[in-house]
């Protein structure tokens, strides 16, 4: 093995990186790095850059869960409150002509309350998340669009959280007494001529929607903190930061 190669080696492994040979990512890169003229990113190390793109991701989970954790931090705010399924939505417009839409008022709230419970809960899994990214994401990310690092986070973990997320939002909604309320009006609708029908998948629904704009919010506020980072040199709260987004 040559010395540039052995050398590109040696920054894949202090990366941590799992990527299966270092081959695998672009020579020309990492050579640029080594000379010193990766295109602006200075002498930057292979090792740094994944670091770097790391700890961004850290900082915007830790603040998106900060965020969407606190009480009424999916309902007060409306870029991510959580809005009533389109059925009960329906159900809603038939009874509030009526002044008969408290029970649902009350259920759009109690839905809020089970994506602020579950949210925090959901720590681990995008940290497990963050600590798969490899050299090559954290290139193509540290070179992309302003919320390059959240779409690949999103993009690459959005079908086992909501899996994962699923059971977290059910026990949220059982404790917020969410899934209490929609059996309750289910229960009502029945005896209302001309009512809408929710079915059977009421509660299975409840959570399905409870878990899509759960995650929604979080990767919002993940998206709005990495935008900030790369902005504002204020946000970059460590050395590994400013050194990467210099």
């Amino acid at each position: 093995m040559d010395v540039k190669l052995d050398r590109r080696c040696v920054l894949l492994g202090l990366a941590a990186s799992p990527l299966a040979a270092c081959e695998t990512l672009d020579p020309a890169i990492l050579d640029s790095i080594l000379s010193g003229a990766g295109g602006g990113l200075g002498a930057l190390s292979a090792a740094e850059v994944a670091l770097g793109l790391k700890a961004a991701l850290d900082n915007g989970v830790g603040s998106a869960l900060s965020n969407v954790g606190a009480l009424n931090g999916f309902l007060a705010n409306d870029l991510i409150r959580v809005p009533l399924p389109k059925a009960l939505q329906d159900v809603q417009s038939f009874l509030a002509p009526f002044g008969a839409d408290a029970l649902l008022v009350d259920l759009q709230t109690q839905l809020n309350r089970g994506a602020e419970k579950a949210a925090p809960v959901a720590k681990d899994i995008f940290i497990s998340a963050v600590k798969s990214l490899t050299i090559t994401d954290a290139f193509d990310i540290l070179r992309g669009t302003d919320t390059a690092a959240t779409e690949y986070l999103q993009g690459r973990t959005s079908s086992s959280l909501s899996q994962l997320f699923a059971p977290i939002m059910e026990n949220a909604l059982n404790q917020t007494g969410a899934l209490r309320l929609v059996d309750d009006v289910s229960s009502q609708l029945s005896a209302v001529p001309f009512a809408p029908n929710l079915g059977a998948s009421a509660r299975t629904d409840l959570i399905d929607h409870g878990v899509k704009y759960g995650l929604s919010g979080v990767f919002h506020f993940i998206g709005e903190e990495e935008k900030a980072i790369r902005a504002n040199p204020a946000k970059r709260t460590s050395d590994i930061l400013r050194r990467v987004f210099a």
